[in-house]
């Protein structure tokens, strides 16, 4: 006796459906194994079994998702843990709902490597905001997707031609580690450091292009201490790390903005690795730039994280750990 399914959905491409099902059914174990449910692939129909609301949340990330491929949109394990997380807080990115500005255009970035959509609706405020403002500060924990969403915001203003080159910064602020018994001059000491804007980078740009602009210019890695001076001008400048700045570095970063310029600041208010007794920059930029007009400030949490989904359980249980060292009495 056959158990009818919970839900049920039929897709007309079948190109897309292979799409959306991934390797050896690769995409659907996912959605089964964090959602708790049984899916079933019979022809073009994927049968749901399950309790509720999670059978109703895997048939709305199914949806989403098939959606996405019908845009052209690729779909890999990411795209289906964003799916399955906007499914399970019910997000409006969902529908569209947050990935569409006031126009009804659809929130996204163009690259050469890769066009990219906002994972949550806070991802989307954050596009929008890079898009349309002179300064925007992205913060929040680690895996939200702030630095690589700048770094896709300022390589596709440079393809499109809007600024001249990409500039993207960090505090040379050691976690723990001495880059002083690092071995090489100061460029050998500091790359490994910029790496993950490297990385960012060429996921975005051919490797080739990347080595050319940054031999020419159009892209610049390096120290906050190097900004000192400089009037930065028809640029994208991100300040990557920014809570490892002190107020004095950050006061002189944000006054470098020239004209026909973007600044992105982004950081963890929990990652600070200045010494003790040194306040963040990041911090108190935060305190007294609130309520300048024309700056934006996106606020992320653990539900925006967009990488592996253990990493969210990670700063949540980081986060509690800190509300118990605060007010011990609630521990």
């Amino acid at each position: 006796m056959s158990i009818e399914p919970n839900h049920f959905l039929e897709f007309r491409d079948n190109h897309l459906l292979s799409q959306l099902v991934g390797p050896q059914d690769r995409y659907l174990l996912q959605i089964e194994q964090r959602l708790g449910v049984v899916l079933a692939l019979r022809g073009n129909r994927v049968n749901i079994n399950g309790a509720e609301p999670e059978a109703t949340f895997a048939q709305n990330a199914l949806q989403f998702l098939y959606n996405q491929l019908a845009k052209g949109h690729i779909v890999e394990m990411a795209e289906v843990d964003a799916a399955i997380r906007l499914a399970t807080i019910n997000s409006p990115a969902l529908n569209g709902g947050s990935d569409t500005d006031e126009t009804g255009s659809e929130i996204s970035i163009v690259t050469k490597r890769r066009i990219v959509f906002p994972r949550s609706s806070r991802q989307g405020d954050y596009i929008e905001a890079m898009q349309k403002c002179d300064m925007v500060f992205g913060v929040g924990p680690a895996g939200t997707g702030k630095t690589y969403l700048a770094v896709a915001q300022g390589v596709s203003m440079l393809l499109a031609g809007k600024i001249e080159r990409i500039i993207l910064t960090r505090p040379a602020v050691e976690a723990g580690e001495r880059l002083g018994f690092l071995p090489g001059d100061m460029k050998e000491k500091v790359d490994p450091y910029l790496r993950p804007l490297y990385d960012a980078l060429n996921d975005m740009l051919p490797p080739d292009q990347v080595l050319k602009r940054l031999s020419n210019g159009e892209i610049e890695v390096a120290p906050l201490a190097f900004m000192r001076g400089r009037t930065l001008a028809n640029a994208f400048v991100i300040l990557d790390e920014a809570q490892n700045t002190t107020p004095v570095q950050m006061k002189m970063f944000l006054t470098r903005l020239g004209n026909h310029s973007r600044m992105v600041i982004t950081g963890d208010l929990t990652q600070i690795d200045l010494p003790s007794g040194i306040p963040s920059g990041l911090k108190d930029a935060m305190h007294i730039l609130e309520n300048v007009d024309a700056i934006r400030f996106i606020i992320f949490d653990e539900k925006d994280v967009v990488r592996h989904p253990l990493v969210g359980k990670i700063v949540h249980a980081y986060d509690e750990n800190d509300k118990k060292r605060v007010n011990p009495k609630n521990a």
